[in-house]
């Protein structure tokens, strides 16, 4: 059987050949702490297998994903790419060949011409020992039916095989990432459950038996005896003594979803971090020391269930994610502290996240939000890694065959804030790079000339250099993108110039100076690295059917190239071994198809006349575009003068200086509810307060209000003497308890009897250090704390079955909240929204309609409880007609019950004696940003009203505004009297007539507006009514509506026949009788309800008619104006949507 990769995320490489022959069907790739990647595609000839490797972090998607920009040199390569344009090893021009000699030398690996298979490892600190292992796998069998083991002390001039010493056919070797000393391998389980270790470098062999079939293994960070190994049937298995005696930690724990303790965050090292499954694709995240992990000594640090394959502990950071009813929320620890619920832009809306980074504690994440399908969004997080805030968006994205996910960004090594990202523009894949943590982006400057000198014209915007910024599957192939921390400024990668991204008409591409200018250094697509400590560089051709006995070396960051030849015999390379600090690289191929292993040992410090000096260094200062403040600061970097040829020491300073720069705009992110303007500012977004006070300001306190900018982590500009970016002291002031919210641990109103229900309280605002919360749980049990103390909730069992009221009260000096759920014993939550009109009138029914999703076919049974009735009224259906007998707030809350299945949803209504009501529509603009979901209305209507009020000077407090749902954007403008007026009737009504006047004047004229975003500006109009229905399009209705209309019609024409000849019928007798009484009976056509049909007011007869007609005083209304609806006692179907 084949070893699988346990979890290589975040770990560096070690020096590492991997090694193919053209009959290979699949490869290995190992990492520094011993860990493994099988490939699971197939190829034929000479080309390769592509292992699952992701350079992202994945919360919630398949498996875990490895973050290429944390890798070291990439030490060993495969063949892959075969795109090149070149025909042949020597049709290059531009680089200037020569041929200084190289002290090269050919070992063969004789008997070995079967294996299919091999992989390679530098041993030891600086060692000249290596360790090959070659084995044939047997598809047809399924299993590994030889191997050999050869051991070099001589820097790979000379190999031994170990067949003999190792007596066993081995299938993994792993080298301790802390201890390069000591080795694991693994024999072939088909065959015996062993392990083999040495500690001296592969010299000795010590053979013990496992009980468990081993299909993963991770390294401890820092002590070099501890591994976690993980097994096919969900086990983790821990061992102390580097694999002599091992003990099994936990069952059904998700494949690769185990980590080890980060020194200084957990309190022992040997802590293991786990997501273990449950049952209905649920998990929990658990905690246990590695040989003490009974359920006794287990930590569940999140309170609630996981989502399977979720789990990622990183850095600083532990994120998982957690789905109620198709929507994923995300929290994350930040130092091992509680969790917190990630907080991104309130209409991001995000169906998919992946962690790119955490680095310099601070998260990098690719957001895919609800309207985005093929792209990805790049946000960016404070250093807790709660609050996100955008970055750059249509971020190009692409999904490997496992399902990892592949983001095109490159995070430049050696300088600090650099990074390329690949964009989708307007159907265009374009390159950007950013100077200042992704706060600006820009696109890049192609060359002047191409490799020939001949010119090129290319002109920003309209075309640019663009680079390919893909990891390689392989960890060990270089990438088409690289840089190195001992060699600041210098990036060489594979691109195109022209307006777009393309895969054709590729070259090698080369900048000096971090990104401002680049130089074509090839015309066709090369493997390269960097030698000597970043000093130099080496090509080599990749194309895998051509033989090769060059490669090209460059002293002067490419500018000019030597050819070297390292064989007499051209030879297929199949892999690259390359130790920097020995100046040795080792090649390993074939020279022909059915030949043995040939590897090839070529020590390249011929090529340096010795080390170097003070004088063969210059210095170099970073820019971005001549603006010599980077990141906050100025710095200066040292480097070899191109060309000397000199060997670098390892440890000479890259940088001779640094001095901080006086803060700027983009040395500060946008904070958390504020986005980037035009001019660079930032300003609050449309649904973002400002003003908010945190909740755990106390009245005799301070607190620090953000003036919308946070400093970018890591910039090290000062402040000026006039601080205008910082947060400001602000004084606490009392405020009442605002925004209570009450709700369940696992946010369910549901529990099995006599289980544990843990209760949550939320406050939105009011002061939490001397707010007390009550909490009545409906039982006879009522409980009181202070908020402040219970962050982590109230646990409480219920002894009985039912449903209870649990009523939360929250009071201090300046006012008092509550709110209230009713808890079901035995079933599961789910959503329901309720459907109800914002206003209704007093003393008329209003019909409520609760709206379940996903649509159930089972009958469902509805609880209602209205103005604080303990007593709800069932029904069957999910509408109601409920009569409201007082002016005020009322609120009803709705629960529907399907089974086990219970939901709950609460509205707040207005009852009024009478009101008036406009319709609105918008600029066809915001119908592009309508995600058509509840929130989204409610906020906008919010902006509206304000912008009503602002213009018309009239209260917010009587102007309220309904988003209809669906598109186009239209809404309703509710026009309330004052709470004192509003029983003197018809004069009042005037007064509302005339501000509804008022107002679609100010509509008509395009006065009323609001910013959406940034260069988004929104006009609210004035509706024109017309003889269809306004809204609801049903065409039952609306041909009830018409039947209703000629009814009236026709009774009239025979109601005046009667009148006109009633003395000339004599068996006819006519009594009129006027009935004072009874009052005319209307059906109000305000709202947003999609099922009635509605009618302009002018399609009434008047109030003078009314008085005339009796058989049409049914029908009473009046003249309507232009938009505009008056509502005087009547029932209104508007529903808040």
């Amino acid at each position: 059987m084949l070893c699988l990769l346990a979890e290589i995320k975040r770990r560096q490489t070690v020096p590492s050949i991997l090694l193919m022959s053209e009959k290979s069907l699949t490869v290995f790739f190992y990492a520094n702490d011993g860990t493994l990647a099988l490939s699971n595609r197939t190829m034929t000839k000479r080309s390769t297998a592509y292992g699952e490797y992701s350079d992202t972090s994945q919360i919630g998607g398949p498996g875990d994903a490895f973050s290429a920009e944390k890798l070291l040199e990439p030490f060993g390569v495969y063949r892959q790419r075969t795109e090149y344009r070149r025909t042949g090893e020597d049709a290059r021009t531009g680089p200037r060949q020569s041929e200084p000699l190289l002290v090269t030398s050919t070992f063969s690996l004789s008997g070995d011409s079967a294996h299919n298979q091999a992989m390679g490892h530098w041993v030891g600190d600086n060692s000249s020992v290596i360790l090959t292992l070659t084995k044939q796998y047997d598809f047809n069998l399924g299993a590994f039916t030889e191997s050999s083991l050869w051991r070099s002390v001589d820097y790979g001039s000379t190999y031994i095989k170990l067949n003999n010493k190792v007596g066993s056919t081995l299938a993994c070797l792993y080298v301790c990432p802390t201890n390069k000393r000591k080795i694991m391998m693994l024999s072939d389980p088909e065959l015996e459950h062993s392990v083999l270790i040495s500690s001296d470098e592969g010299a000795s062999f010590e053979k013990h038996p496992i009980n468990f079939y081993m299909d993963g293994l991770l390294f401890h960070p820092t002590q070099e005896n501890w591994l976690l190994a993980s097994s096919p049937d969900n086990k983790v298995y821990s061992t102390m003594d580097f694999g002599r005696k091992w003990q099994l930690v936990s069952e059904n724990v998700t494949p690769g979803r185990f980590f080890w303790a980060q020194t200084g965050l957990d309190r022992e090292a040997d802590v293991v971090h786990m997501e273990t499954h449950i049952a209905k694709g649920r998990a929990q995240y658990v905690t246990c020391r590695a040989q003490r992990c009974t359920e006794s000594n287990r930590q569940y640090l999140f309170p609630g269930h996981i989502d399977q394959n979720s789990l990622v502990v990183q850095d600083n950071y532990v994120f998982v994610q957690v789905t109620n009813s198709g929507q994923a929320s995300y929290f994350v620890s930040y130092m091992r502290e509680s969790f917190k619920q990630i907080q991104l832009p309130k209409y991001c809306l995000p169906k998919d996240m992946h962690i790119i980074s955490t680095d310099k504690k601070q998260v990098f994440a690719a957001v895919q939000e609800w309207n985005q399908n093929y792209t990805y969004s790049l946000y960016i997080s404070d250093s807790p890694g709660v609050y996100f805030t955008l970055s750059l968006e249509n971020l190009r994205t692409r999904r490997e065959q496992g399902g990892n996910l592949l983001v095109d960004m490159y995070k430049v090594e050696g300088i600090n804030g650099i990074f390329f990202a690949n964009k989708l523009v307007d159907h265009e894949v374009k390159t950007f790079i950013t100077y200042n943590k992704g706060q600006t982006w820009d696109l890049l400057q192609a060359p002047n000339t191409d490799v020939a000198g001949n010119s090129l014209h290319c002109i920003l915007p309209f075309c640019s250099l663009h680079l390919h910024l893909d990891m390689p599957v392989n960890p060990y192939l270089p990438g088409r993108i690289f840089s190195k921390d001992s060699a600041p400024g210098i990036i060489v990668a594979t691109g195109n110039i022209g307006t777009e991204l393309s895969s054709t008409n590729l070259g090698m591409f080369i900048t000096s100076d971090a990104g401002n200018t680049w130089r074509q250094i090839f015309e066709e697509e090369l493997g390269v690295w960097f030698l000597d400590n970043g000093g130099a560089l080496v090509a080599v051709s990749l194309v895998a059917t051509v033989p090769i006995r060059h490669i090209w070396i460059s002293l002067d960051e490419g500018k000019k190239w030597d050819r070297h030849s390292f064989s007499l015999v051209p030879l297929f390379l199949d892999g690259a071994l390359m130790q920097p600090e020995n100046h040795i690289i080792t090649f390993t191929g074939h020279l022909s198809r059915i030949s043995e292993w040939q590897l090839i040992k070529i020590d390249y410090k011929a090529i340096f006349s010795r080390r170097c000096m003070d004088g063969d260094y210059q210095t170099w200062n970073l820019h971005n575009k001549g603006e010599p403040c980077v990141m906050g600061e100025k710095q200066t970097f040292m480097k070899r003068r191109p060309g000397n040829r000199c060997m670098l020491t390892q440890d000479y300073s890259r940088v001779i200086s640094s001095e901080p720069c006086i803060c700027r705009a983009y040395d500060f992110e946008c904070d958390y509810g504020y986005e980037r303007q035009a001019d660079g500012k930032c300003s609050p977004a449309f649904w973002f307060d400002p003003n908010t006070v945190p909740r755990s300001c106390s009245t005799s306190q301070n607190y620090l209000n953000s003036t919308g900018y946070r400093k970018v982590l890591s910039n090290n500009c000062k402040e000026g003497g006039k601080d205008v970016y910082s947060p400001r002291k602000q004084h606490c002031s009392p405020r009442p308890p605002r925004g209570l919210r009450l709700t369940t641990s696992h946010g369910d109103l549901t529990a099995n009897l006599g289980s544990n229900v843990t209760f949550l309280v939320h406050l939105d605002d009011g002061n939490s250090l001397w707010t007390y919360i009550q909490l009545d749980f409906g039982d006879g049990i009522t409980v009181m704390y202070n908020l402040s103390r219970r962050g982590d909730g109230i646990k409480h069992s219920y002894r009985a079955p039912g449903i209870f009221r649990v009523t939360a009260h929250a009071e201090n000096s300046q006012g008092y909240d509550s709110s209230s759920i009713f808890l079901h014993i035995t079933s599961p939550v789910e959503r329901v929204y309720l459907s109800a009109p914002i206003v209704a009138i007093r003393k008329k029914e209003a019909n409520l309609t609760a709206v379940v999703w996903p649509v159930h076919q089972r009958t469902l049974t509805f609880f209602w409880w209205f103005e604080n009735s303990s007593e709800s009224l069932i029904t069957l259906g999910g509408s109601i007609a409920y009569t409201f007998q007082k002016e005020g707030m009322n609120r009803v809350i709705v629960q529907v019950s399907s089974g086990c299945n219970i939901l709950q949803d609460t509205k707040v209504i207005i009852v009024k004696e009478f009101f008036k009501s406009l319709l609105l529509s918008f600029s066809p603009t915001l119908d592009e940003h309508n995600p058509d979901i509840p929130e989204w209305r409610e906020d906008v209507g919010r902006v509206v009203r304000t912008a009503v009020s602002q213009v018309s000077g009239f209260p917010e407090e009587q102007l309220f505004v309904s988003l209809f749902p669906g598109i186009p954007t239209t809404a309703e403008l509710f026009i309330l009297p004052e709470t004192q007026l509003s029983e003197h009737g018809k004069g009042n009504e005037e007064g509302l007539v005339s501000i509804s006047d008022i107002l679609i004047n100010a509509l008509n004229q395009g006065l009323i507006q609001f910013e959406l975003k940034p260069d988004t500006q929104i006009i609210v109009y004035i509706t024109q009514l017309t003889s269809a229905p306004l809204v609801d399009s049903n065409p039952i209705h609306s041909s009830s509506a018409m039947l209703m209309l000629l009814s009236v019609a026709f009774v009239g024409l025979v109601a005046f026949f009667i009148f006109k000849f009633k003395r000339k019928i004599p068996w006819i007798h006519v009594q009129a009788e006027e009935n004072q009484e009874k009052e005319p009976e209307r059906i109000g056509t305000v709202g947003q309800n999609n099922t009635m049909s509605k009618m302009k007011h002018s399609e009434f007869p008047s109030e003078k008619e009314l008085m005339e007609k009796e058989l049409e005083a049914r029908t009473r209304g009046e003249n309507g104006r232009n938009g505009e609806r008056v509502i005087t006692r009547e029932f209104p179907t508007c529903s808040n949507v």
